[in-house]
């Protein structure tokens, strides 16, 4: 909120609170008496409140000057009392005389009742203070808390590009080496990998028919790189339309399949299924283990997967893994 809007908004508050008092009042006393004991000593009473909240407080406790701060706040409680006993005598008549035998409020009764409605007026500028700098440093902490987590997906996002490049263009490497005269068409599918990754991944979500065209042009990418002969199962079900997700989620799992998987295996397919509801997400991937297939960076793609699960979708995914000797089976439920 604005100083300007701030200020706005104080002054229609303590206008009402004013008018309110007087309004109560001038039903048993006449509409200018009503008028000077609320207006005069409530403006008086306001400016207790705002030179505790706004110099005693942020001087002494920002320094932490305990002991300064509250002997400040006795000062003003008590000096208060003295120059409200000033005003009302200028208002006697209407102030300090009371009841049908018209006897004078004493200085110490006066005093007293004066300097008990300071101490409250202090009481609810302070928890006014501290209340508002609460509110105002958990905005903050918010704000610091969302730029570090945009931070960490911009990395984490940054560190997606480069690990699937460098495992693409190994695979084509081996299709040149090979001299494979599908060479050109890894590249051109490659391109195209690369220009959804560079327009769309900005994006926090992404429709899910792209991604899964992404998905599937990457499975196409590695059928090159086996000649053909890579056994996939890739089971699409459900209505993928008008249905967001947060881009590059699902590839981690495939590519891990194909990296430490044995695609060459006709009677264990790497199995791909992704059942689509109205609310939900489900994708599952098993593949056979390969022990010819070692990486000792294998586990960048997946941990930066989980991170950015965390991340996203708190409390709305569910990822079970299932890895033993032989096989490796994960599945993603995920609320879109």
């Amino acid at each position: 909120m604005s100083k300007a809007r701030q200020v706005f908004l104080h002054a229609i508050i303590w206008v009402i609170i004013l008018l309110f008092f007087v309004f109560i009042s001038s039903r048993n006393s006449s509409l200018h008496d009503a008028l000077i004991i609320f207006v005069y000593f409530g403006v008086f009473n306001i400016a207790i409140f705002y030179i505790n909240c706004l110099y005693i407080l942020p001087k002494f406790l920002n320094s932490r000057r305990y002991v300064a701060c509250a002997v400040s706040i006795i000062i003003l409680i008590f000096a208060s009392g003295i120059f409200k006993y000033a005003l009302a005598v200028g208002f006697s008549d209407i102030i300090l005389i009371r009841g049908q035998k018209q006897s004078i409020i004493s200085f110490w009764d006066y005093y007293m009742a004066s300097s008990f409605t300071s101490a409250f007026i202090v009481f609810i500028s302070t928890a006014y203070k501290f209340s508002s700098d609460w509110f105002v440093n958990e905005k903050v902490r918010k704000n610091l808390e969302k730029d570090k987590l945009a931070a960490e997906l911009a990395f984490l996002k940054s560190q997606i590009n480069p690990h699937f490049l460098f495992n693409s263009l190994n695979n084509i490497y081996s299709l040149a080496y090979q001299r494979s005269d599908k060479t050109p068409e890894a590249v051109l599918k490659l391109s195209e990998i690369m220009r959804y990754m560079l327009q769309e991944s900005n994006e926090s979500q992404v429709e899910l028919s792209k991604e899964l065209r992404y998905l599937g042009n990457y499975i196409e990418l590695q059928k090159l790189r086996f000649k053909g002969e890579a056994n996939v199962e890739l089971v699409i079900s459900g209505n993928e339309a008008n249905k967001r997700i947060a881009p590059l989620i699902l590839i981690a799992f495939v590519e891990n399949a194909f990296k430490h998987g044995l695609a060459s295996d006709p009677s264990h397919p790497i199995k791909i299924y992704i059942d689509i509801t109205e609310t939900n997400l489900v994708f599952s991937v098993y593949n056979k283990k390969s022990t010819q297939n070692k990486d000792v960076t294998s586990g960048i793609g997946l941990n930066n997967v989980k991170r950015r699960l965390d991340l996203l979708y708190s409390g709305k995914y569910k990822l079970v893994i299932t890895d033993n000797d032989l096989t490796y089976y994960s599945e993603l439920s995920l609320v879109l």
